[in-house]
């Protein structure tokens, strides 16, 4: 299995998601991931759909988003995931 990391950079806002963008490393490859809104308000307590809210609640739960991730990188051996609300729920 290919090292996974991911870089101490603050996500992009992506209004289409609405959802934030982040950075990672698959191996020696470059990553991406998204965190949905919804996701962020549902699990982690973002308060509304506004950049701030969203970053505040992935800056506070960041740990456990990024294991979340790290475990469908690895599932999936894929560099570009979305990670929604059931991804939290059933405890990836």
């Amino acid at each position: 299995m290919s090292q996974i990391t991911f870089p101490d950079a603050r996500p992009a806002y992506c209004a289409a998601g609405p959802s934030l963008q982040c950075s990672a490393r698959v191996g020696d490859h470059p990553a991406t991931y998204k965190v949905t809104a919804e996701a962020l308000e549902s699990h982690f307590g973002a308060r509304s759909y506004l950049f701030e809210d969203l970053l505040a609640a992935y800056d506070h739960h960041r740990p456990a988003i990024e294991g979340v991730a790290r475990d469908v990188f690895e599932m999936t051996g894929s560099r570009n995931i979305t990670l929604h609300s059931g991804h939290f729920r059933f405890g990836m």
